[in-house]
C-alpha cells in the first residue's frame, strides 16, 4: 500500500481547489466518501452532512444561493499531524439580489486520514454566524 500524501498547506489548498473542479473523482482524492461536515448556525443549510452525496448537495445549495459567487480567500492554514485548520475570508452575493451580500471570517477544522479529509467543521467569528444565517435565509 502506498503511503498517504504528505499533509501540508499545499494539500489543504488543493483539497479546496478540487471542489471547484466538479469532478467527483478529483474531489475524492482529497475528500473521503465517508466525510462528515458540520456547518454552523441555525439556518436551512446548517447541520451535519454525512457522506459525499450530502456534502456535495450542501455545496450545490450554496452555489445556488450565491449564484456561484461564493469566494473563499485563505488567511492562514495550520497543519499539525492529522489536523489542519484553515482560516478564511468568505464573500458572496445572493442570487437575484445584488444588494444582499455576505462577508465573513470563518475557520475550518479538518481531520485527515490516509491523505483525505474525513471530518470538517466550520465556525464563524464575531457576527459571522448571524450574517451567514441572514444570507442563506
Amino acid at each position: 500500500m502506498a503511503a498517504a500524501p504528505v499533509l501540508d498547506q499545499d494539500r489543504v489548498r488543493a483539497a479546496y481547489a478540487s471542489l471547484g473542479s466538479g469532478d467527483r473523482a478529483v474531489i475524492e482524492q482529497y475528500w473521503s466518501p465517508e466525510l462528515t461536515w458540520e456547518t454552523a448556525g441555525n439556518s436551512r443549510v446548517s447541520g451535519t452532512y454525512k457522506g459525499m452525496d450530502e456534502f456535495l448537495g450542501f455545496l450545490g445549495t450554496m452555489g445556488e444561493i450565491s449564484a456561484g459567487s461564493l469566494a473563499m480567500e485563505f488567511r492562514t492554514i495550520v497543519v499539525d499531524g492529522d489536523v489542519a485548520v484553515a482560516v478564511t475570508h468568505n464573500t458572496a452575493t445572493r442570487a437575484n439580489d445584488a444588494d444582499r451580500g455576505m462577508d465573513i471570517e470563518e475557520v475550518h477544522f479538518l481531520r485527515w486520514r490516509d491523505g483525505r479529509i474525513v471530518q470538517g467543521r466550520g465556525a464563524m467569528f464575531g457576527t459571522g454566524t448571524g450574517d451567514f444565517e441572514q444570507f442563506v435565509a
